[in-house]
């Protein structure tokens, strides 16, 4: 009879490319994962890993049950959701990711109502980027995130996963006090043509999304400062060291010396829920997806008083 737990530990193996890196996603010592892969070897009476330099491979015959780790695994999951569906409770663990601004501006609230509303579940937040969060929760890693795209960029999102909509966050642009266009009502990207900017970490969807939609207004970016934290943005630009986008949600209060002003042509981000296709039917995924849309309304509301 095969383990579970023991397939499990291939599947991640065979998803991460490595014992280390399949412990650091099963939250496990690398001994602990090494130790059940001897045993399954054992059970199997197959070699499963073989060594590949410093590291390992997997054999054929550990590719071809990796394979059948992955079905199986699914199947649990269905039969799990199936369970979850007919008890018609949203109880156990929830494993849920989220971008910094939601995890600031839409989670806290959200997780005050599960534990309020649903008592015997247990939900867990872990922030991550978009391109993070989207193959956590193919792998299993994560039952549920919230990502984002840009009204010009979307997220390119695998087969598998189901989307629902939260809300459209739109973006203005913030600059020091003293900017000539600080007093405006409304601005034009084009007239920031000769402005340093603040932007996000290269390599980030909205580094890359920021340097695609200054460029289609004809801007060639002048990237002076890179930081990850709005907050930290938002510094820098009271410092007088630049120009940035400034989404509205998570963003708090704008501190001294900054003005930020909406663009003509609204930037929105677009930004939802997923989750597996295979855990579509379980309850805490349907709870988790109403405390989202409440603390969605309630910043919408928020917004539309300020």
């Amino acid at each position: 009879m095969l383990n579970l737990d023991r397939l499990r530990t291939l599947h991640a193996v065979a998803r991460h490319g490595s014992v280390s890196a399949a412990a650091d996603g099963l939250h496990v010592t690398t001994s602990a994962v090494s130790q059940q892969l001897a045993k399954l070897e054992r059970e199997t009476g197959q070699q499963l890993l073989a060594k590949n330099g410093r590291g390992v491979r997997l054999t054929d015959a550990g590719r071809l049950l990796a394979e059948h780790a992955s079905r199986i695994l699914s199947q649990v999951e269905l039969a799990q959701a199936d369970l979850e569906a007919q008890r018609g409770q949203a109880v156990g663990e929830l494993a849920m990711g989220a971008f910094p601004t939601a995890a600031r501006g839409l989670l806290p609230a959200a997780l005050v109502r599960l534990r309020a509303e649903h008592p015997q579940l247990r939900a867990r937040l872990e922030e991550l980027e978009p391109d993070e969060a989207v193959p956590a929760v193919m792998r299993g890693d994560l039952d549920l995130a919230v990502v984002l795209d840009w009204y010009n960029k979307p997220l390119p999102m695998p087969d598998g996963l189901v989307k629902a909509p939260l809300l459209d966050d739109p973006a203005d642009v913030a600059m020091p006090a003293g900017h000539p266009l600080a007093d405006r009502e409304e601005v034009e990207l084009e007239e920031f043509a000769d402005d340093e900017w603040v932007s996000w970490p290269k390599g980030e969807f909205c580094h890359d999304w920021l340097m695609l939609t200054l460029r289609g207004a004809g801007i060639e970016p002048r990237i002076c400062h890179m930081a990850e934290e709005h907050h930290t943005q938002l510094a820098l630009i009271a410092a007088g060291l630049g120009v940035a986008v400034a989404p509205r949600l998570g963003r708090g209060p704008i501190p001294d010396g900054v003005r930020v002003v909406p663009v003509r042509h609204t930037m929105r981000r677009h930004i939802y829920a997923i989750w597996r296709a295979d855990a579509d039917r379980r309850p805490s995924i349907r709870a988790a997806l109403d405390a989202l849309r409440a603390s969605a309304a309630e910043h919408l509301a928020a917004e539309g008083t300020a």
